[in-house]
């Protein structure tokens, strides 16, 4: 597998900000440009990073890994990590949790059968003060999640 020529030019756009002989600081920047283009990271995809930082393969893999932006396995169009965390649990984050489960009819980890929507339990996220709070394909955060709000972003990601 070959990265494609944006996903290249964002990575060497990347690049400029590290040492020529640091590559490896790029890693996770050429994973999440990786990622955003094809959906989620196949074993070839996280190859094809390290091939072209001219890192180890383990190297990328410790990260892809590691991190739970990270997907190694197929997700959903839209992926919505609901914050568990001890404070967003405490104001509504688990109750909000259990209205998407039954709302989507899944539960953490799995996917809608339409491949619409994969479900992830997270931990804090930093925004504690806005709980229940959601976080839509690793780049969006939904603050104040009522059962209402809830419904509208399921409906709007549908869409």
């Amino acid at each position: 597998m070959k990265l494609s020529e944006n996903a290249c030019r964002l990575i060497d756009k990347e690049l400029t900000k590290y040492p020529a002989d640091q590559k490896i600081s790029a890693v996770m920047a050429g994973l999440r440009i990786a990622q955003v283009e094809l959906g989620w990271l196949s074993s070839e995809a996280i190859e094809a990073v390290a091939e072209y930082l001219e890192i180890q393969p383990i190297a990328a893999y410790e990260v892809a890994t590691f991190y739970n932006m990270y997907d190694t396995k197929k997700v959903g169009k839209s992926k919505i990590v609901v914050c568990t965390n001890l404070p967003c649990a405490l104001s509504g984050g688990t109750d909000a949790a259990e209205y998407l489960k039954k709302k989507l009819g899944i539960d953490y980890n799995e996917t809608t059968k339409d491949g619409l929507f994969t479900l992830k339990e997270g931990e804090c996220m930093g925004a504690c003060g806005d709980s229940p709070v959601m976080l839509v394909n690793n780049h969006r955060m939904c603050s104040f999640m009522s059962n209402e709000k809830i419904d509208a972003l399921v409906e709007e990601l549908k869409s």
